[in-house]
């Protein structure tokens, strides 16, 4: 089973899933919106600590997302 940990320093509802494969580990970094499980980021696990650059990519991607779903709700829907 993966182990999860939440992931407050990424954002509210963040967290991330460490998984072993064969002889990889993988850190799958996510968000649960009321509608959405946004996978942010996938990334071979090397350390025990997250590496700043990924948090930051993180942070951008989801001001990203939340911008463009603010935009699209606010347009009328197209016919």
């Amino acid at each position: 089973m993966p182990q999860a940990e939440p992931l407050p320093v990424v954002g509210p509802r963040c967290g991330a899933l460490r998984v072993r494969d064969g002889a990889h580990s993988w850190r799958i970094m996510y968000r649960v919106d009321p509608d959405a499980v946004l996978i942010v980021e996938v990334y071979a696990k090397k350390t025990r600590k997250i590496p700043q650059e990924i948090i930051d990519r993180c942070k951008k991607r989801l001001k990203d997302y939340d911008e463009t779903a603010k935009k699209a709700a606010k347009e009328p829907p197209k016919n």
